[in-house]
Parts: structure tokens; C-alpha cells; sequence
């Protein structure tokens, strides 16, 4: 990290807010980890297998210089004269006011040898009792020192005992949760992996269901530690940012790609424990994406955390000074209370939570959508990306091509013409049809019945589109799940080969 110090200026000139491990870093280093010390309590390991990463749906309270520090943490709104009591209160004040305003169920919170091993951990520890008692998860991180930030444990010894004292504080307690280590980037799969091993090893009055390992790099692959037998019921804790790549990504669909190849087949272990962007800009994130990347980051994610059932826990929800804070901090002394930055911003997280339709029952100008079937998950698609009067509409796995984007324009009278982006032509009920079972083309518009559409919601984001003309809905031909199967009308059965999905790409 010190290596890059040009980067993350940089960076922080662009973003001025995040945090100071603003750059993708590939981990070469191959030292391994003293595993002495911080000896575990007797007994058997706790293998619990069953806690789902959806549970965990919330933010990350952060502290408001920097997570990474040499001395104690404070958290944004305390300070370090706080007492326990002080902090009992203001913590009270800020996570009523937290659940309020975003239904959040978890914070994430760092922690590190200073802040366990001095009279402030007395303090501190006033955070995690409060929000328990409030029925909220706390998910516990350890972070590195300032002074190092390579990546790596700063000192093995201390981590192990500080490990030690919280272990013999919570684990008995069924809403804390033991983020391993933040962004092991200065670590191969191997050596951090051993090391995840031997914290299970250390600590076996933790279930490990409540144990969150971080991905390699920066935290933004979890496939290598998913695989590992080791550390099968752990849960997997992933980071990305749009900072994270080089490329312009700007499109949902484009995100959705790059988040499903870094958590693999462990979507259902995977909780997004830092995901953000600006949050004070002023940005429409249930809008039109338009090619902006921040909204196309945002949707993107969300859609993939609400289908794949992952959790989410936003970078940061509270943290004083942050351009990507979902809340801001007002009031004084114990009196503290939150205001949303970003009401858009708010309704696509808890859209990827479950919650509310996150602009998906709004059909935007200049937005393109894709149209995937709730049975087969297949794109509606213009065969062969014709653009060839009457090709017909088939489905087929997404891909990103223009064939399978389509813009959706008002017609008056609660119907919609369906245009796709690749041909201009319009969905279209071959010659104008009524028979169940007609299949469905593209063809220049004309205004004809046959080519107008109503979008009727059989659930959030998913809809039966009912031609004007036939009254039947568009239906894959025999409830088909293979590629290239055929789009036809038929009458209305609520099969879910019936209903489609509709997002923006």
C-alpha cells in the first residue's frame, strides 16, 4: 500500500470519502502466519452450517478518521472520554434513529488490539451490548494499524489475544459475528486460508456459522476460501467498489456479471460486507442508468443480492465526513439522530434486502431492459440478432447484446410499445393474430393493436405482458428451459413460464 501512495491520491481527489485502500492490489506474498498464542477454550468446535448470509441486511458504522488506526477506535458520534453509559445512550439514539429510517438489522463495526487491550474497551463495548439489546446483528472486523496496512496482521500475539477478549465477551451471545481479518490483500489463498483454519481452531466456542472469512485481495473474491473444506460453514464476506477496476462498467447487467464470477456457487455464504458510492450527489439510483456507472454499480449489485439471497451490509452507513454515507449524524451530546442522504440510494439497498421495488415498477425514458423468464431465467431475445423484418423472439441466456435490450415507451391508455435497442423494431404478434400459440416477432412499428402491451405486476419486478389485440400473454412455448425455444402468445395460466422479470440492463 505504501507503494502507491500517487494512486490513492488520486483517488481520493476523485472520490474524497472511502478509505485509503482505494486500489486493487494482487497479493503475491506467500509469508506465513505465527499461529501461537491466544490459546481456545475447551470444548468441541461449534460447526453451524445453518445461518443463512441473508439474514445479515444493514450498514457499516465507521469511525470518522479511519478504520485503519494505531490507537483506539471511536466510532463516528462517540468519543474517546465517553463512558459506558455515554455510549450506551448515544448508541441508543443512533441505531433508533438507524432503524427508522432504513429497517436495517446489522451494523458492522472494526475492532483492534488497542481498542481490547485499554480501559476504552469498557467503553466500546457498550456499542455491541446496545445494539444486541435492540435486536440488531453486529458483525465485529478486525482491521490492521495505519502505521502498517499492508494487509497483513500487525503483530500475531495481539491479534490472538485480542481475538481472545472479544471471543470470551460474545461468543456465547447469537447476534455477534467475527470478521476474521479486513482485506487480507497482503496474504496468498494458502496462507490466509491456514490462518482462517487455525482462528477456528483457536476459538471453538464460536459457532462457525457466525464467522465471517473475508475473500482474497482486497476481500473481492471469495471463491478460493469458499472451496475450502476447512472453512465450509463459515460464511464468506466480499468487497467491491467501482474504484476496483480499471474498466468503465456501466451497465447493471455488466456488475451482475462481474459479482456472480467472484462469489461463484457461494451466494447463499456471501454477505457484500462493503459496497458504496457517493451518496451526496444528488444521483437518481432507481432512475434511467443513462451509461452512468455509479447507478449501473448500485443496481447491479442490488439485483444480484436480492436474486441470489446474499446480505449486504453498505460502506458506510454512518461515518462523519463520507462522500458515500447513507446517513448523516446531527444533533448533540447523547441526542443523536440520522437523516438519509439518498432516497434512492436507500430504496435500492433494501431492495437487494427484499424490501420495496426499488424503482422496478417504473418503466424509465431512455432506460433499457431486459426481459428474463421467471421460469427458464433466459432473456427475451431477437433470434440471431437479426435485424430482419419478422425474425422471431426466442429466449436465450443473457449476454449483454443489444438483441436482448429493449426500450419500453408509453402508448397511452395504459398499454406500451416494446422496441428493441438492436433492430428498432417492435414486438409484434405475427400478422396480427388471436390464436394461442401465434409466435411473437419483431416487426416495424405501426401502431397496430398487435404491437401494444400491457405490463400487469404478478410480483415485485415481474410482470404478464398481455397483448392489446389477443388479450393472451407472451408465454416460451411449452414452459421450455432450453436455449433458443421459441417466445409465442398464450392464454393467461399463471405458470411462471408466463411472467418475466423486468430490469434495466
Amino acid at each position: 500500500m505504501k507503494k502507491l501512495i500517487l494512486i490513492f491520491a488520486i483517488v481520493f481527489v476523485i472520490y474524497g470519502c472511502k478509505k485509503e485502500t482505494a486500489v486493487k492490489q494482487t497479493a503475491t506474498t506467500t509469508t506465513s502466519s505465527d499461529n501461537t498464542s491466544g490459546s481456545a477454550s475447551a470444548g468441541a468446535i461449534k460447526a453451524l452450517a445453518s445461518t443463512p448470509a441473508s439474514v445479515l441486511q444493514g450498514v457499516n458504522w465507521a469511525c470518522q478518521g479511519d478504520n485503519f488506526a494505531d490507537t483506539i477506535l471511536v466510532l463516528s458520534g462517540l468519543t474517546s472520554a465517553d463512558s459506558y453509559a455515554t455510549v450506551t445512550a448515544k448508541t441508543n439514539s443512533i441505531l433508533t434513529s438507524l432503524q427508522s429510517n432504513t429497517g436495517a438489522n446489522t451494523i458492522r463495526i472494526p475492532v483492534n488490539y488497542p481498542t481490547t487491550s485499554q480501559s476504552w474497551w469498557n467503553s466500546y463495548t457498550a456499542v455491541i451490548d446496545a445494539a444486541t439489546a435492540k435486536g440488531l446483528n453486529v458483525i465485529i472486523g478486525c482491521w490492521e494499524s495505519k502505521s502498517s496496512e499492508d494487509g497483513k496482521i500487525d503483530n500475531t500475539t495481539q491479534f490472538w489475544a485480542m481475538w481472545q477478549t472479544v471471543v470470551n465477551k460474545y461468543a456465547n451471545n447469537s447476534k455477534v459475528y467475527f470478521e476474521i481479518f479486513n482485506e487480507p490483500h497482503g496474504y496468498s489463498l494458502t496462507d490466509w486460508t491456514n490462518i482462517c483454519a487455525q482462528w477456528l481452531s483457536n476459538y471453538p466456542s464460536v459457532p462457525q456459522g457466525r464467522v465471517l472469512v473475508d475473500g482474497t485481495s482486497y476481500a473481492q473474491d471469495v471463491t478460493g476460501v469458499g472451496v475450502d473444506s476447512r472453512l465450509t460453514n463459515c460464511l464468506l464476506s466480499i468487497h467491491d467498489y467501482t474504484f476496483f477496476t480499471s474498466s468503465s462498467l456501466t451497465t447493471a447487467y455488466s456488475w451482475e456479471t462481474r459479482l456472480a464470477a467472484n462469489v461463484g456457487s457461494y451466494a447463499s455464504r456471501t454477505v457484500l460486507t462493503e459496497f458504496g458510492v457517493t451518496m451526496n450527489s444528488g444521483e437518481n439510483f432507481t432512475g434511467a442508468i443513462g451509461g452512468n456507472e455509479d447507478i449501473a454499480y448500485i443496481q447491479g449489485f442490488t439485483n444480484k443480492v436480492r436474486a441470489t439471497g446474499m446480505g449486504s451490509v453498505y460502506w458506510p452507513g454512518i461515518r462523519t465526513g463520507d462522500n458515500y454515507a447513507m446517513e448523516t449524524l446531527q444533533g448533540s451530546g447523547n441526542s443523536l439522530t440520522l437523516s438519509n442522504n439518498n432516497t434512492s440510494g436507500l430504496s435500492r439497498l433494501k431492495y437487494g434486502w427484499g424490501v420495496g421495488t426499488g424503482g422496478t415498477d417504473v418503466f424509465y425514458s431512455g432506460a433499457y431492459y431486459r426481459f428474463l423468464n421467471m421460469n427458464s431465467g433466459q432473456a427475451m431475445d431477437v433470434n440471431g440478432a437479426s435485424t430482419t423484418n419478422g425474425a422471431s423472439i426466442i429466449q436465450w441466456p443473457q449476454n449483454g447484446g443489444n438483441n436482448q435490450q429493449w426500450v419500453i415507451t408509453d402508448n397511452g391508455n395504459g398499454y406500451y410499445k416494446i422496441t428493441n435497442r438492436n433492430s428498432g423494431q417492435a414486438l409484434d404478434v405475427n400478422g396480427g393474430s388471436t390464436t394461442a400459440g401465434a409466435t411473437i416477432i419483431q416487426w416495424p412499428w405501426n401502431g397496430g393493436n398487435n404491437q401494444q402491451w400491457q405490463l400487469t405486476s404478478t410480483g415485485t419486478g415481474i410482470y404478464k405482458v398481455i397483448n392489446r389485440n389477443s388479450g393472451d400473454v407472451v408465454d416460451v412455448s411449452s414452459a421450455s428451459k432450453t436455449n433458443g425455444a421459441s417466445v409465442i402468445q398464450w392464454t393467461w395460466n399463471g405458470g411462471s413460464n408466463q411472467q418475466w422479470q423486468i430490469i434495466q440492463e
